[in-house]
């Protein structure tokens, strides 16, 4: 589990006298996907770069990560309904020269963890999100229904598999950003019936 990754990789660091975050660890085991052997790899080639002091942008830069304030804005600029914002995020990404498609698979995994918090919070240890940033998907989730998720995870879901495919992957993220918005404000047959 993400928790028994971190909890080794914080003996490991502790034995290599190295400083980590609780954050920097949980996204290494995130990123292992279960996998001891690759969360050692990576915390390895981490160090390799970082040295004895080891940060969340640390490890998004060595692992290929989506910078986790890049997301957590995209959701944001989603809420909101920001169109403006949501584009100049795009811009971001495209010139830090972020993989838009590892961008849809993170949102995606976002709005999966998004769900789980709704449904079952006890599911999301520390180990898995960090305190400060459960804090703030837990107040981005309670602007979604449980429908908004699953039509989200079905939209980026879709994204990450067609965005390899098409001619101006910037152009298709940023409409994919504006479907999003648009999904929000979908209401469930059974509200209208009722209505």
């Amino acid at each position: 589990s993400p928790k028994a990754i971190s909890e080794q990789l914080r003996r490991i660091i502790a034995a290599e006298n190295v400083e980590a975050s609780d954050a920097s660890l949980a996204l290494i085991a995130r990123a292992a996907e279960g996998s001891m052997r690759d969360a050692q790899s990576a915390l390895d080639q981490v160090i390799a770069f970082a040295g004895r002091a080891i940060g969340v942008d640390d490890v998004s830069t060595v692992l290929g990560l989506v910078g986790r304030d890049l997301l957590m804005d995209v959701i944001d600029a989603v809420v909101a309904e920001d169109a403006p914002r949501a584009f100049a995020l795009a811009e971001r990404a495209v010139e830090s020269g972020t993989d838009l498609r590892l961008v849809c698979r993170e949102l995606s995994q976002l709005v999966r963890d998004m769900m789980v918090m709704s449904v079952d919070p006890a599911r999301m240890s520390e180990e898995e999100l960090p305190a400060d940033e459960r804090e703030r998907l837990t107040s981005l989730a309670r602007q979604f229904s449980r429908e908004d998720l699953m039509r989200a995870f079905d939209l980026l879901s879709t994204a990450e598999q067609d965005i390899r495919t098409v001619s101006h992957p910037r152009y298709y993220f940023e409409m994919v950003l504006l479907r999003w918005m648009h999904l929000q404000k979908l209401v469930p047959l059974t509200d209208l019936l009722e209505q």
